[in-house]
């Protein structure tokens, strides 16, 4: 079974561009963002890497931290990053993990358990699972997988979107609609009773239907 939604986000360590680090304790008390990549020097991954940095600053404000992944030793990411900058203006800014044994790969079940060897004599199409986001929140708990084909570029405004609903939702007892962007009106979550609702919002809610019951974003 693949990890999903709801299971806990498996613990390693891993040398990075910015050092070592115990992914759990890297986390700390916020939320993190990891996206894999099949290869270094690979053309749509470089334009997403130089994307993320320059929205590092989005991230941050929002308590998140982001972490890269490819199967290149150390000494490739950081070549790798002068061209990203010189692709997209903005070279990473946040750490780049280190996965030449395939360790991490394999624990996030990106890459069969049977994988080894030198991963530079390794394509990027023999590592194409490895185009995965995983957003883990406080609890170390997995909140959302997305899995890409190496020719689609990730859309990381969706990401932040998504964060921010997942903040929301985890505070609050609300669901976010289709399209919801901040300050937009939430759901109330149908685990609430009607009962605690009207405690909660005495104003009542809108909505096409009783159980779609729609307040003002509480946040807002």
């Amino acid at each position: 079974m693949a990890l999903t939604i709801g299971d806990t986000a498996p613990d390693f360590e891993a040398d990075t561009t910015e050092g070592r680090i115990a992914f759990h304790d890297w986390i700390g008390d916020g939320w993190a963002v990891l996206f894999s990549h099949p290869r270094d020097f690979t053309p749509v991954c470089s334009t997403e890497l130089g994307y993320m940095a320059s929205i590092k600053p989005d991230f941050d404000s929002r308590n998140t931290k982001i972490v890269g992944l490819s199967t290149d030793p150390v000494g490739n990411h950081e070549k790798w990053a002068e061209d990203i900058q010189a692709i997209g203006g903005t070279a990473p800014n946040y750490p780049i993990i280190s996965d030449s044994d395939h360790s991490v790969a394999k624990l996030y079940e990106m890459l069969p358990a049977d994988v080894e060897g030198d991963p530079t004599e390794r394509t990027p199409a023999q590592n194409a699972t490895l185009r995965n986001v995983f957003v883990v929140g406080p609890d170390k708990k997995i909140k959302l997988v997305l899995i890409y084909p190496m020719t689609t570029g990730r859309n990381f405004d969706e990401v932040l979107r998504v964060i921010d609903s997942l903040q929301r939702t985890s505070q609050h007892a609300v669901a976010t609609p289709a399209q919801w962007q901040p300050g937009d009106d939430v759901i109330i979550a149908g685990s609430v009773s009607d009962e605690a609702a009207r405690e909660k919002y005495p104003d009542g809610w809108g909505g096409a239907r009783p159980y779609i019951r729609t307040v003002p974003d509480p946040a807002a």
